[in-house]
């Protein structure tokens, strides 16, 4: 279990769905269609097979994404009920930060030219772009990662303008060669855009397709351990769904007005 308050029950849905408790097998659905009928099915399997009631649930961990809405937001009503029926605390936690760290920790492990490593962490958004956000420094082991943009939506080529800028700025303060890990799901669908970001700036791009949550128990852990992280500094985050994208629906002009004349 991560965090001072257990048993911890972890909700995300920014991607398929993902229900466990940490230091236990989750229940995973990658079939973004099947939220609502599975939801609740899971939470009770995983709940039943570490023999727990709702009532016993201390603290909710829920991804708050940034994803597309229909399946985001069926994580979050769900996560929200399920903490006002058993009082448990509820804490919010987006998806890229974990994503973030998940691929420092494999990719440094493999990193023997010792270069400065920094992770854009992406989230599939359709409509042919991805969230994203680039992360630099991160610190210790319990240390937060620090983010070297905003959260943010976009095309791939766009986001590639973006970490071109950003690495040419910083060129003329730091001489070490820097790797970049594109993390994340959608990270494959735009490798031709990668590759050219390679080609054209001083940067190594190494690309990892999928989820932190898709490793399981270490997913679930990873991102229950930077919920409790933050909230133990203070930084608590509004359970609200980061779509980051301006509705589809929007308020019609006024009707204008017809003068008739008899």
């Amino acid at each position: 279990m991560s965090g001072s308050d257990t048993p911890l029950l972890v909700i995300d849905t920014s991607y398929g769905s993902t229900v466990g408790l940490p230091g236990r097998q989750p229940c995973i659905e990658t079939d973004s269609r099947s939220h609502v009928e599975r939801l609740q099915v899971n939470i009770a399997k995983v709940m039943d097979q570490a023999g727990l009631s709702a009532d016993d649930l201390r603290t909710i961990v829920v991804g708050l994404g940034p994803a597309p809405f229909t399946g985001l937001r069926a994580g979050i009503v769900t996560a929200k009920a399920l903490a006002f029926a058993t009082g448990a605390r509820l804490l919010g936690q987006d998806i890229l930060e974990p994503q973030a760290r998940y691929a420092y920790r494999r990719f440094k492990q493999q990193d023997q030219d010792h270069t400065r490593l920094l992770v854009l962490a992406v989230n599939d958004a359709r409509r042919r772009q991805l969230y994203y956000r680039l992360f630099d420094d991160f610190g210790d082991v319990e240390g937060l990662a620090r983010p070297l943009t905003e959260m943010s939506i976009d095309y791939p080529a766009a986001i590639c303008e973006k970490i071109a800028a950003i690495a040419e700025e910083r060129k003329s303060s730091d001489q070490d060669p820097v790797t970049m890990v594109v993390s994340g799901h959608g990270t494959g669908r735009y490798a031709d855009q990668w590759e050219r970001l390679n080609k054209q700036s001083d940067i190594r791009v190494v690309l990892d397709e999928g989820s932190f949550l898709e490793d399981r128990i270490d997913g679930t852990s990873l991102m229950a351990a930077c919920a409790c992280r933050r909230a133990q500094q203070g930084l608590i985050d509004p359970v609200e769904p980061l779509y980051l994208r301006r509705p589809d629906v929007s308020v019609p002009n006024p009707l204008k007005h017809v003068v008739v004349q008899s």
